[in-house]
């Protein structure tokens, strides 16, 4: 029985360390990300790319690399810190940002994005969340009078020392950083590697998880 014990703890432990350090799995609920991942996708984040979090401290391990436009990462958002969120950075601290009808321009260079995808070719909404982007905007380019944000076209605002720009593949249906700001470089957990298990769950089938399988998409790199 404590030989039993002990691999069982041994096992745990293991787990705990290898989940909070190194690896963590993740799924996909929802198509802000679409055409890169796909609701139902099940991702193996690495933790240990931008510095894992050692698990009840608040300090983090050295890093491997540093995040990089058009990274794909996983992290806490500064409005719902317990969830994760997963996003493509497109904004650096430092880089000016803005967009033109859905066309993204960063540095005064319109940038190149094939794996966007726009379901909502008509309309343009506003929404009042998005003014936060005041404090950040170029002056002279509008004031709290003028200035009207909308979902494709905003700024130019700059990205402050320390944070990023996060947004969503799929532009037109996506919570990210338009609507609840920068995000902070300690809040990124992580980059996701591939998809290790996928299914269609928009399947009409109570067993879509065994019968909907996207084969074609297991082992896909994130890219």
């Amino acid at each position: 029985m404590w030989d039993w014990t002990k691999a069982v703890v041994t096992a745990f432990l293991l787990f705990v360390l290898i989940r909070s350090l190194l690896f963590e799995a993740f799924k996909i609920p929802t198509g802000s990300m679409e055409r890169t991942l796909m609701v139902g996708d099940f991702l193996l984040v690495n933790k240990a790319v931008y510095g894992a979090e050692i698990p009840l401290t608040h300090t983090r391990l050295p890093s491997l690399s540093v995040p990089e436009r058009g990274d794909v990462v996983v992290f806490f958002p500064p409005h719902d810190p317990h969830r994760n969120y997963v996003k493509r950075l497109v904004g650096m601290p430092g880089d000016t940002l803005e967009m033109r009808n859905k066309v993204l321009w960063v540095n005064g260079k319109r940038q190149p994005e094939p794996y966007i995808r726009s379901i909502d070719p008509l309309s343009d909404p506003g929404d009042s969340r998005m003014m936060w982007q005041l404090a950040h905007l170029i002056r002279g380019k509008g004031d709290g009078f003028e200035y009207r944000p909308t979902r494709d076209n905003w700024g130019p605002i700059v990205v402050p020392p320390g944070r990023f720009f996060a947004l969503g593949d799929n532009r037109d249906n996506s919570e990210d950083s338009r609507y609840w700001g920068f995000l902070d470089a300690a809040a990124i957990r992580g980059r996701p590697m591939f998809v290790y298990y996928s299914f269609d769950r928009g399947a009409a089938n109570p067993f879509a998880w065994l019968t909907s399988v996207r084969w074609a998409r297991i082992g896909e790199a994130i890219r």
